[in-house]
């Protein structure tokens, strides 16, 4: 593989360390130098002088081709709402890498997305991390599972309350995703004291989440997040907040969960009931209590490459731009528990290099210039 030095680059690593002037030398798919000055050779040296170089961009909630709203039809391979638990539902088998966002995810400098079922149901399914560029989904695959996606409010609510049947309210989804969670807690203490409980492919979906390997990651807004919250403090388990609209109202509840917030879209129309408080403001307000917060798209109910006018958003309403930048890489590659190899820029870690001209989330006109993933340029301007 090709060896790729960039040159005098204004570096954000997203660690502790502060921007700096340096070069990054990439070999073999990995970044193994980063300093103020490299003298090494290499295949091709990318000259980044006044330029702004980050981590590839990830957003950690998405849909990408799972939705495509690229025809007069529409597609929906999101939403198995043929009953009200999917949790085997696995993400991977309903995305078309072939739909225009991809590209236009990697032209924008977005390298890595969470996948994941939609909402339609209260155990929904399995995302899973992928990188945006590819001719093989599975092989564009970073970590599978990285979730088990629950929905809270409108979404199963309405889709079960359209044939009478449970869950047509919010008490009962509650009930749904608690007697679930029940079930495959007592099917895992059964596995681990060894008892050979009959094999359960449902509840054996789901043995990663409730062994805290992966987390949950709970849809829902206003105050269902109350509701996530107090089954996610039942159970144990760790989760993350999902859109979150209205969480200045909860902000001492969500600190005290411990919990991680996907916030967004921002760029959503408010609207009467779940889009009713969209408080661009919480963003702020939660990372300066200590939240780990990702910005997110929701793509492709709205672009992809609306995830700088997010970021902007939030940074007019007060949010410092460096924190801002951490919550289109670092944080999001924390939530996705896929840190080790992305999200900052570090020895070792996978190289997936977004390099600007003008500074994201700050500057309206900013472009992306080069997008490096795997150590392979796959855009330039």
């Amino acid at each position: 593989m090709n060896s790729i030095l960039i040159k005098k680059g204004n570096i954000y690593p997203m660690t502790d360390e502060e921007m700096f002037v340096g070069d990054i030398l990439i070999e073999n798919g990995k970044i193994s130098k980063i300093a103020k000055n490299l003298d090494d050779k290499a295949d091709e040296v990318i000259n980044a002088e006044g330029l702004n170089v980050l981590p590839g961009l990830i957003d950690a909630h998405s849909h990408l081709g799972l939705f495509d709203f690229n025809n007069d039809k529409g597609n929906d391979d999101a939403n198995e709402m043929t009953k009200e638990n999917t949790p085997t539902m696995d993400a991977r088998y309903s995305v078309d890498i072939d739909v225009p966002e991809f590209k236009s995810a990697y032209e924008h400098g977005i390298t890595t997305l969470l996948l994941t079922p939609g909402s339609g149901n209260v155990i929904c399914g399995l995302p899973f991390v992928a990188k945006t560029y590819g001719d093989n989904i599975f092989d564009m695959t970073v970590k599978n599972p990285c979730a088990l996606k629950i929905a809270f409010g409108g979404n199963p609510k309405n889709t079960y309350g359209r044939r009478s049947q449970l869950p047509m309210t919010r008490m009962g989804v509650a009930h749904v995703l608690r007697e679930k969670l029940r079930e495959a807690k007592k099917y895992m203490e059964a596995k681990d004291n060894g008892e050979n409980p009959a094999y359960d492919c449902e509840l054996e979906a789901m043995l990663p989440a409730m062994r805290k390997e992966v987390p949950l990651k709970m849809h829902c807004t206003q105050y269902d997040m109350l509701t996530a919250i107090e089954i996610a403090k039942e159970f144990d388990l760790p989760f993350s907040l999902e859109h979150a609209w209205g969480a200045t109202d909860y902000l001492d509840e969500i600190v005290e969960s411990g919990c991680s917030i996907c916030y967004g879209p921002i760029a959503t129309y408010r609207s009467p009931g779940e889009r009713r408080k969209i408080d661009v403001e919480a963003v702020k307000m939660l990372d300066d209590r200590g939240v780990n917060v990702a910005v997110i798209t929701d793509s492709p109910i709205v672009t992809i490459e609306s995830l700088y006018h997010h970021l902007g958003e939030a940074v007019r309403e007060g949010l410092d731009i460096n924190r801002g930048l951490r919550m289109i890489t670092i944080n999001p590659a924390k939530i996705l528990g896929v840190e080790d190899r992305l999200g900052s820029l570090e020895v070792g870690k996978d190289a997936d290099i977004a390099i600007f001209d003008g500074l994201v989330g700050l500057d309206t006109d900013a472009k992306v210039i080069h997008t490096i993933i795997d150590g392979k340029v796959v855009y330039s301007k």
